[in-house]
């Protein structure tokens, strides 16, 4: 669980998905069972925020007036970024591939800034976002595990 928060902030590792792996093998273990339905929801939140994760850069590139070229330069930054000095590119290379893409486009310097801008901001939008669900799995994680402590010893 503590791994997936890191994961959050860290996109070499896969946090969110990490964190609902940890409620799955609570689950197969006879101190917890979790319903069918949480499964299912919490399944269906981890795949929407990993989509997300790497549309909402591209989506704060548009959203800041960048052009088609800055969306397609920021999600090349983001899949680039993953690859080339990871940690921090992917980071970095959406807001760089948002303002190449608007340079491309013959756009002025100050708007192609506008655009990473909107890149960057996506980015840092997708990391509250996909903490917010981190701890929230941790929450029932860590809570049930002292539930179930608590009844063995407590």
């Amino acid at each position: 669980m503590v791994v997936g928060v890191i994961g959050c902030f860290l996109p070499v590792i896969p946090g969110v998905p990490l964190n609902y792996l940890g409620i799955i093998l609570l689950h197969f273990t006879s101190a917890v069972d979790f319903s069918p339905h949480f499964l299912i929801i919490w399944g269906i939140v981890v795949i929407i925020v990993q989509v997300l994760d790497y549309y909402i850069p591209i989506w704060g590139t548009k959203k800041l007036g960048g052009g088609k070229k800055g969306a397609w330069g920021s999600a090349i930054g983001v899949v680039a970024g993953m690859f080339i000095f990871p940690p921090w590119g992917i980071i970095l290379f959406p807001f760089v591939g948002a303002v190449i893409g608007e340079l491309i486009d013959e756009k002025e310097f100050k708007v192609a800034l506008k655009a990473g801008a909107g890149a960057f901001l996506g980015f840092v939008t997708g990391t509250l976002m996909k903490l917010a669900v981190a701890v929230i799995l941790s929450f029932f994680f860590f809570k049930e595990v002292i539930v179930w402590a608590y009844s063995l010893f407590g």
